[in-house]
């Protein structure tokens, strides 16, 4: 089981190392365009949760986050064995988890930089990191577990 813990290792250690990029090589508010117009570099700074709620609130996320990482590693150990999917899953909310909470711990906001844009619908998606991505996609992953178990747990019900 803990061979696991690499997946949640390597998100931290690589959103740490983009996020040190971006602090050392861009001034705050500095744009680097990749893929025009759909998609660049924005450095910014966040001292709120997802899309800038609750900005200065440290102490909730502190709260917060320490109960999220008790929890996943408690859900981990119990609920994950024999669960290929859900162990990563685990890993990756535990990694994105952490990511965000170093930049809070020690930053005191967290870098954000991953600016997306569709000009189709004029829409620009709130700039995110590499740690917040990990949260998003564990976040789908956890949800399609669920709904895999129990689709399987009816179809047991029926046989």
């Amino acid at each position: 089981m803990y061979k696991y813990y690499g997946i949640a290792a390597i998100i931290i250690i690589l959103d740490q190392w983009t996020k040190w990029l971006v602090v050392k090589n861009m001034e705050l508010g500095d744009q680097i365009s990749i893929w025009d117009p759909w998609f660049g570099l924005l450095s910014h700074r966040n001292r709120g949760a997802a899309w800038g709620m609750l900005q200065g609130q440290m102490w909730i996320f502190t709260i917060v986050t320490l109960a999220v990482i008790v929890g996943v590693i408690y859900y981990f150990h119990k609920q994950a064995k024999g669960n290929h999917f859900l162990a990563i899953s685990l890993m990756i909310l535990l990694g994105g988890t952490i990511g965000n909470f170093i930049d809070r711990i020690f930053r005191g906001e967290v870098v954000d930089f991953i600016d997306v844009l569709i000009p189709v619908i004029n829409y620009d998606f709130p700039i995110f990191n590499i740690a917040d991505a990990a949260l998003t996609i564990s976040i789908i992953m956890i949800i399609l577990v669920l709904f895999m178990e129990e689709r399987a747990e009816k179809k047991k019900v029926k046989e």
